[in-house]
């Protein structure tokens, strides 16, 4: 069952529909952001809504999607969503919440030249919102108490592609890779950018633990010297060593759980590096954790054929863990 929020209506599952025409449709025009919820004492917590949201309106500026995104307005969309879904789906304490925009139903170059014409918002296109929310999925514990395997992936980030690091609808490549992932019964497959350093999972941002410090793939927006959570600033890369800042535009998300992973190993006194991450920082790490909204933190014990540590979650992945299931309740 599902709850769907379509245009400003609740719509049965059947009943919910986008035109033939739909710029998503016809030329996968779209951003999206999944979401948790989880039911509290006092009604549902859709967890780092504001992040999310935020995340969304600067993305649908950047890309030209639109401007007209209220952030207010969509949190009260997606809270009413969720609260009937929490009232329709029975016995959940947990559901999966997607809110897509898309380019709507007209031609895009059409409706900015309309908007630019008329030196007003009337011509500008309608997005279409698209708001679901269903019982969350629930990943076997093992997963998580081992550790699971993941592959590197074939396709790689293109960091002077301007999509990258922004998330639209453009999952194809990504899905592709996690076919193949699974096929040789792993979570999770790695994407490396072309110049081969290390991007994140298809669905994932990546952190990874060696000797005592987290390193994480410098992402969209970190590029210049970001020294946000009190992270080492780059600095002009060294020759040779893959430390320093990018010197291109990143392709990395920055992930909303990946924020919250890195507030927490500060709060518990880890060092924190934003890098450019080799292959072999990635291949020598003592632990490597993927982090998104739906699984929260997952340790990776093996990379193809590579046994990370011990073969097992690490201390600073197992706690991660246990810290995530404390905030689910």
């Amino acid at each position: 069952m599902a709850t769907v929020f379509l245009n400003g209506a609740f719509l049965g599952r059947d009943e919910a529909r986008v035109s033939a025409f739909d710029a998503s449709v016809q030329h996968g025009v779209g951003l999206f952001e999944t979401m948790q919820a989880v039911e509290r004492t006092d009604g549902w917590e859709v967890l780092d809504v504001d992040a999310h949201l935020d995340r969304l309106a600067n993305s649908a500026r950047e890309l030209r999607l639109t401007e007209r995104l209220r952030v207010d307005a969509l949190r009260e969309a997606v809270q009413r969503t969720v609260t009937k879904a929490g009232e329709e789906e029975e016995g959940a304490t947990r559901l999966r919440v997607r809110l897509t925009i898309t380019g709507g139903d007209l031609n895009l170059l059409a409706a900015s030249r309309g908007a630019e014409q008329q030196g007003s918002k009337e011509g500008a296109q309608q997005p279409t919102l698209l708001i679901s929310a269903t019982k969350a999925t629930e990943y076997p514990r093992e997963m998580f108490d081992r550790g699971v395997l993941a592959t590197i992936a074939d396709w790689k980030a293109n960091p002077l592609d301007g999509m990258q690091g922004h998330k639209t609808i453009n999952y194809w490549a990504r899905l592709r890779e996690l076919q193949t992932a699974a096929a040789k019964n792993a979570a999770e497959a790695l994407v490396f950018q072309v110049s081969n350093y290390l991007c994140g999972g298809c669905v994932s941002n990546a952190l990874i633990v060696r000797n005592g410090v987290a390193l994480t793939p410098i992402a969209r927006g970190e590029e210049v010297g970001n020294a946000e959570l009190g992270t080492r600033s780059a600095e002009p890369e060294e020759a040779g060593s893959g430390k320093g800042r990018a010197v291109m535009p990143s392709p990395v998300l920055p992930g909303v759980t990946r924020r919250w992973a890195l507030e927490w190993a500060e709060d518990e006194g880890l060092e924190i590096e934003k890098r450019m991450i080799s292959i072999d920082d990635v291949l020598n790490a003592d632990e490597v954790l993927l982090t998104n909204s739906s699984w929260g933190v997952l340790p990776v014990v093996a990379i193809e054929s590579r046994v990370l540590g011990a073969g097992k979650p690490g201390e600073v992945g197992a706690a991660m863990v246990g810290a995530w299931r404390a905030r689910l309740g």
